[in-house]
């Protein structure tokens, strides 16, 4: 089997000659964007989750979104037609509410800015929420909530700027919704940071405490993680050293996959979550370029060159490699990949 390790400096996706349900015990699945969007889930997601689950691959879904306690999130995902348990769900609350743990003593008060995610997350570490500064908490934590306003993010000022801790449970600046990209947790920890100058420990993906969270909860031997953002997912798998799959049915685009600098780039690329289900083809290095499929892409000038036919993931797959080797020559850049895509329908 090809494999290729996450942690090593990658230049190209790798391949695998077996199904990544094979390959891999425990799937790390992102929800927002990857399985579901807003109220809908995302196409192919529920009968590849299901031949997954049958293949003997373990579930888990990790997500930054802190706003929902991991019990409602399963009985979501049960409705959508994904059987899940609470205890298959690890969210950024948990992981953000550890780390308060840490900073204050057991039955200590804390402001929470946010939802009820947040709220039960706390309680499962023993500490007590509270909504206002006149309750004298110890530590403030801030997690994406859509009811969160000015009045909260106001509170989260005061408690800030009086020196309390402040644990953010992520910092995304985006949220796939059912009717487009919305502001997310980064916009709202943005207000306050502007605000009071401080800056939070953050909790959620791509950053340790989130990878931690995670491998405690699951006992995942050798997970892949499964996501559609670069800048979380796929650096969250890159800072735990571990394999990673990118999707492309939430907010990242072939154009940025290109440009990606080391810690972004996934071992595998796929349009959905059918490509847990295949083997992934190798890109090889062809006559200046890179091959894979029935395709062969180079790097010529300042632009990106295609030559070929086949399927399409398979061109994008020798894309990236000539890509990231141009970006990561000595005095190389990002390369015009345009016309390229364009070759390829995307």
């Amino acid at each position: 089997m090809t494999e290729t390790a996450t942690t090593a400096r990658r230049t190209a996706p790798g391949g695998s000659d077996r199904p990544l349900t094979e390959a891999y015990d425990t799937a790390l699945l992102d929800l927002d964007g990857v399985v579901y969007a807003g109220p809908h889930a995302i196409e192919h997601a529920v009968d590849s989750l299901a031949a997954a689950r049958a293949s003997g691959m373990r579930l888990a879904y990790v997500t930054n979104n802190a706003s929902r306690p991991p019990r409602v999130v399963a009985e979501h995902l049960t409705e959508l037609g994904v059987p899940a348990e609470p205890a298959d769900v690890i969210n950024s609350a948990q992981a953000a509410a550890r780390v308060v743990a840490e900073k204050v003593p057991a039955g200590a008060k804390v402001l929470v800015v946010g939802g009820l995610g947040l709220e039960e997350a706390l309680a499962e570490r023993g500490l007590v929420a509270v909504r206002s500064m006149a309750e004298e908490p110890l530590a403030v934590v801030q997690g994406f909530d859509p009811s969160v306003g000015w009045p909260q993010l106001a509170e989260a000022a005061y408690a800030v700027g009086s020196g309390l801790p402040w644990v953010a449970s992520n910092t995304d600046m985006t949220v796939p919704t059912a009717r487009g990209i919305a502001p997310g947790n980064g916009t709202l920890v943005a207000a306050v940071r502007a605000a009071t100058g401080a800056e939070p420990e953050v909790a959620g993906k791509p950053l340790p405490p989130m990878h931690r969270e995670t491998v405690l909860r699951t006992g995942a031997r050798r997970p892949l993680v499964v996501g559609d953002r670069l800048d979380t997912d796929i650096e969250g798998a890159f800072n735990g050293g571990v394999d990673s799959l990118l999707v492309f049915t939430g907010v990242t685009t072939p154009g940025q996959l290109l440009a990606a600098p080391v810690e972004h780039r996934p071992t595998y690329l796929a349009a959905d979550l059918r490509g847990l289900l295949v083997p992934h083809p190798a890109v090889e290095a062809a006559d200046g370029g890179f091959s894979c499929g029935g395709w062969t892409a180079t790097a010529e000038g300042d632009a990106l060159r295609l030559a070929g036919s086949g399927d399409r993931w398979d061109g994008l797959r020798a894309l990236c490699a000539a890509a990231w080797t141009a970006l990561d020559a000595a005095d190389g850049g990002p390369v015009d990949g345009r016309k390229a895509l364009a070759e390829l329908g995307f």
